[in-house]
């Protein structure tokens, strides 16, 4: 079969393949994702902030019929967030990350709440890794981080999402505050 396609594929010109997956894509966010992450896509930071925006929505994603177990959810869709997180702190965009991981805090825990054992946890955490180091060396305001931290740690609907490295982070910003 696969071998058919290759053959069926190499008939076609360059303008119709590229049409066809620029269509497939429109309709399938999954398929998106691997062609940007496949082909290094460049976004200015407002269109990478509103993917990571629909990739945290993609991510928490459940259905209330499945609370209290452990239901499948979107691991490659976390793994985009924690890429564009990446991505968008390398690009000076911090205020923004912080602004992003709030809303991936708001989510996340309520997905982990909402299911059996919380095993997207470790998700939610990988993508926090990079902001919070970010955050421990940038030269924003002290009190901007202080209140980031609180901010995250109250979003946290079961109070134990990155809570000990948002809780060192909070006290080497007051450290530095002083």
């Amino acid at each position: 079969m696969v071998s058919r396609l290759r053959k069926a594929l190499a008939k076609r010109r360059k303008d119709e393949l590229i049409d066809v997956l620029v269509e497939w894509a429109k309709g399938d966010r999954s398929l998106l994702r691997r062609l940007a992450e496949q082909f290094d896509l460049e976004s200015p930071p407002q269109e990478l902030a509103a993917a990571t925006r629909q990739a945290i929505a993609d991510a928490t994603d459940f259905d209330e019929r499945d609370i209290n177990r452990n239901f499948d959810y979107d691991s490659a869709a976390y793994t985009e967030v924690q890429r564009n997180f990446g991505r968008l702190i390398d690009r000076g965009e911090l205020r923004l990350v912080m602004e992003l991981s709030l809303e991936l805090m708001k989510q996340g825990s309520h997905q982990v709440e909402m299911s059996d054992e919380g095993l997207m946890t470790y998700d939610i955490e990988e993508c926090l890794q990079a902001v919070v180091a970010a955050l421990r060396k940038c030269d924003l305001p002290p009190e901007d981080i202080i209140a980031w931290c609180k901010a995250m740690s109250k979003a946290d609907r079961v109070k134990c999402v990155y809570d000990r490295e948002l809780d060192a982070l909070r006290k080497h910003a007051e450290a530095s505050a002083t």
